[in-house]
């Protein structure tokens, strides 16, 4: 059984209900591939959860930028996995960068987010990748390992985990790993989780690329092995989010 294509819209802290709206449209009326050949799922800010929900097309699904580290309670701001799975939202992106970055969340962190948001049945995209000074000094195997072993540390069921790559150099920037940087990484992670969790789980997971992708390079981008799929940013509230759904036809050609 091959992995099934997955591609995930990061729409960050954006839009109005209009330009919302206008995205939906457009998703709506996309012409992609099948859902056995590719995953969608679209990550709008919290406050337009349900409108996503309630008017995307039924074989794209929603998910969440965040939650919370534990149960509801006195922790103002925060968005807990009970809320999200109370109002029927399947996904949740957790350990992007910009909350590393930002705000301070750490490897040991971010594992425990992943594993109380499985616990309470939540799917995560779960993200990893190194900034430029640590590419630049030849560590980004071991940084991203280490923001692996966090999560597996605290995790011992994968089958609802799809891991993000997302080079921190390449979020935003316009600069792109290349397609050979991208498969070195990413057959590089499915190895580490082949040696330390185990040759099923390597072979199964999905593992992602998120930076700085779009509809001119997903093509080449997906035709790498260990490439299953990606995370997009900024062309995810563009219609060339279509097309880079598209290139999920390039693994089923």
């Amino acid at each position: 059984m091959g992995r099934k294509f997955f591609v995930g819209g990061n729409w960050k802290c954006n839009g109005t209900i209009e330009e919302v709206k206008k995205i939906i449209s457009i998703l709506n009326g996309g012409d992609v591939p099948s859902s056995d050949v590719v995953e969608v799922v679209v990550s709008p800010p919290f406050v337009f959860l349900p409108l996503v929900k309630s008017e995307l097309r039924p074989d794209f699904h929603a998910a969440a930028q965040n939650c919370w580290v534990k149960k509801g309670g006195a922790y103002t701001g925060e968005i807990s996995a009970e809320m999200l799975v109370n109002l029927d939202i399947p996904w949740v992106i957790i350990g992007h960068s910009e909350r590393r970055a930002l705000l301070g969340e750490t490897n040991e962190f971010v594992g425990e987010k992943v594993a109380y948001a499985l616990s309470k049945g939540l799917k995560v995209i779960a993200c990893v990748g190194e900034t430029l000074e640590q590419r630049e000094a030849g560590s980004t195997m071991e940084v991203v390992a280490a923001q692996t072993k966090a999560i597996a540390d605290k995790i011992s069921d994968w089958s609802n985990v799809v891991i993000a790559y997302e080079p921190v150099w390449a979020i935003g920037t316009g600069k792109v790993a290349t397609p050979a940087q991208a498969q070195e990484v990413h057959a590089a992670l499915r190895g580490w989780l082949s040696s330390n969790v185990s040759a099923e789980v390597a072979e199964s997971t999905r593992i992602i690329y998120g930076g700085s992708v779009n509809g001119a390079n997903c093509k080449e981008l997906a035709a790498q092995p260990d490439v299953d799929g990606f995370l997009v940013g900024g062309a995810s509230l563009k219609p060339e989010f279509i097309d880079i759904i598209k290139a999920a036809t390039v693994k089923s050609a």
